[in-house]
Parts: C-alpha cells; sequence; structure tokens
C-alpha cells in the first residue's frame, strides 16, 4: 500500500510541481550556472548506497562535505541556495527517488555513507528495513538540532508505528516544520543557539 501511495503521489506532485521546477532550474543557472543538479551517493534501503537528487545550492567548486562539516558553508551557499534550503524547494528532484523507488515520502532521512556513528545505530535499530524518505520522525522532531542519538532513537520508533495514517500526520506536520522553518541548522552554526 505504502509503494503505491508512494509511486501515485510522485507522479501527480511532479506533473502539477514542474513548471516550479522549472522556474527553479532557470533561477540556479542564472545565479551560478551548471549543473543545476546536485547528485550525493546515500545509504538507503537494505544499507545500500543509490545517488539522491536535489536542487544545487552550493556554489561550484565547494567540497564535498555534509553542511554540517562546512564552517564556512555560509560562504559556499549561493544566493538561491539560501531561499531553497530555508524552504527546503531544494528536496523536489527528490520525487523522482521516491518515483523510483530508492526513497519513498516518509522514513528516515537518507544518510551520507561517511556519518558512520549514527549508521551503527541505524544498523542496530534494524532502521534500514525501510526505505528512506523525504521527510522522516526525527525531521519533525527536531531536524537538524537532534544528536546522532536522538535521530536515531526516533528513526527506531518510527520503525515500531510505521503505517500510512502515521505517514500522513508526519507528512502535516512536515509541512508545519518547513513553514516556519524550525529547527534548521546550516553548517558552522552552534546546534544550541535558538
Amino acid at each position: 500500500m505504502k509503494r503505491i501511495f508512494d509511486v501515485v503521489c510522485s507522479l501527480i506532485a511532479i506533473v502539477l510541481l514542474s513548471p516550479l521546477m522549472l522556474l527553479i532550474s532557470l533561477i540556479i543557472l542564472i545565479d551560478d550556472g551548471r549543473p543545476i543538479l546536485f547528485s550525493q551517493e546515500r545509504v538507503g534501503y537494505n544499507d545500500r548506497l543509490f545517488k539522491i537528487k536535489k536542487f544545487r545550492t552550493m556554489k561550484n567548486g565547494t567540497r564535498n562535505a555534509s553542511t554540517a562539516n562546512l564552517s564556512e558553508s555560509d560562504d559556499c551557499i549561493t544566493k538561491s541556495g539560501k531561499f531553497l534550503r530555508k524552504t527546503s524547494l531544494d528536496e523536489l528532484p527528490q520525487l523522482f527517488n521516491v518515483l523510483n523507488g530508492t526513497m519513498s515520502f516518509v522514513g528516515p532521512r537518507p544518510l551520507i555513507p561517511e556519518e558512520e556513528n549514527i549508521r551503527n545505530l541505524r544498523r542496530e535499530y534494524n532502521v534500514f528495513s525501510v526505505r528512506p524518505g523525504v521527510t522522516g520522525w526525527a525531521q519533525v522532531n527536531g531536524r537538524d538540532s537532534l544528536s546522532d542519538e536522538d535521530k536515531a532513537a526516533f528513526d527506531r520508533e518510527y520503525i515500531e508505528r510505521q503505517s500510512l495514517i502515521f505517514d500522513i500526520k508526519i507528512l502535516f506536520k512536515t509541512a508545519l516544520v518547513v513553514l516556519t522553518g524550525k529547527d534548521i541548522v546550516e553548517g558552522g552554526e552552534d546546534k544550541n543557539e535558538e
């Protein structure tokens, strides 16, 4: 049932949001040139690597690292990238990941392979038994302000409680988090700052 929901909703969303995605592509092109999309290996279903797609928000030539590990991230993010990140519009290309089955709308967020601490916790909690999500239970309960241990605990709770109704609740909570910009922390920022 969840896979049917993902396929149908991602197809509808891609069709409805295609004008917006074209506009974002044009803005990125004008702001910082090509490439428009950013592709990166992430850890997904069954602890296997896959390529995640996002709109590019970092300047050309930025070193490949998670934003949390870029102390100079403010200098690396493009003008349009700041807005895309704040509104989570940079995540829209992940609709194609949902459509092809490497992701789901809801599930634990996919990790960068080098994030060994949380990756080991997820292995222990059997988190890789589900597809990673565009959004997840940890994202609506603290997002970037959570420790690895807290994120993994929320991931485990998601595995234990997963259902279509729970996914829909998370999607609604995600909309609220995105609209308020709550708990978004860029690299180099103190996670304890308000």
